[in-house]
């Protein structure tokens, strides 16, 4: 079974709009979802949670359609969400939190949920409002993973953090899907962060997504090149699939199977193909 299930979303509003967006999230993976503000994402997400509809197309978690029905009010027990502001009541502290959430979740696991607040070293009798950013995001971590879930929706969920808290999540987001009943949807703009843990990524631009790809095939498809103007211009234009030009040079996104023989191509990162996907020109 497959965790999220995207197909053909269309929704329109203002001067926006989501065009034909597909993908999946397949069962005890880990799915970046990627994009400049306003392209998209949270607009996904909020479907994904049944809070509000496609135009068109059909968006199915965990082996439901997510659209506010009783099934999929049941289904939402199994779903674990982080948003980008961490939604706590700002007048309870961490001990009562965990009380409220017990009343929330069927399966709350207080034991678990008292784990991650020792855990992030969260002062458990200070006021959520008194909390820094950093741990309000990591107290709704905490809520967010302590009811047995199935699935967890993050959005922005390590922005704030310092590096060496996002490793300490990341760590233990990886635990998390060692169950391989368990899966993490994961929008964010700390692309590094996603590079670390991901398995799929979805890049999303205006409204569509321009690639939704494995993330350890994108190294294996795409190599980026910066060759001096001359060495450029003597390319086969149909292996170049974008150029950008910047101080006398020209990067080139080029598909590795159309390489010229015996040119060398390092390591390609996730953020280099965005930007050049963005921002660079397709040949005339």
């Amino acid at each position: 079974m497959n965790a999220i299930e995207c197909k053909d979303i269309c929704k329109r509003y203002g001067g926006f709009a989501l065009e034909d967006v597909s993908f999946v999230l397949p069962q005890g993976c880990v799915l970046g979802l990627v994009g400049e503000n306003g392209a998209g994402k949270s607009t996904l997400i909020r479907m994904m949670l049944g809070a509000c509809r496609a135009d068109s197309g059909s968006v199915n978690v965990l082996g439901s359609e997510a659209s506010g029905g009783a099934d999929f009010a049941r289904v939402k027990q199994d779903i674990g969400v982080v948003l980008d502001e961490a939604c706590l009541p700002e007048e309870l502290n961490a001990a009562q939190i965990g009380r409220t959430m017990k009343g929330v979740y069927a399966r709350w696991d207080q034991q678990a949920y008292e784990g991650y607040v020792e855990r992030f070293a969260l002062p458990r009798n200070k006021l959520v409002k008194d909390y820094s950013r950093g741990m309000k995001m990591k107290l709704a971590l905490a809520a967010a993973m302590s009811h047995r879930a199935k699935l967890l929706v993050l959005d922005e969920a390590t922005g704030g953090l310092d590096p060496i808290v996002r490793d300490e999540i990341l760590d233990l987001f990886n635990e998390f899907t060692r169950d391989e009943t368990h899966s993490i949807l994961l929008s964010s703009h700390i692309v590094s962060d996603l590079e670390k843990i991901c398995d799929y990524i979805v890049f999303l631009h205006e409204g569509r997504v321009l690639m939704a790809e494995e993330k350890d095939a994108l190294d294996e498809k795409y190599a980026v090149l910066t060759l001096l103007e001359e060495d450029a211009a003597a390319l086969d234009p149909a292996c170049v699939l974008r150029t950008m030009r910047s101080r006398g040079v020209v990067h080139l996104l080029i598909r590795r199977d159309r390489l010229p023989v015996g040119m060398p191509a390092g390591r390609t990162s996730i953020e280099d193909i965005m930007l050049l996907l963005t921002k660079g020109e397709a040949l005339q």
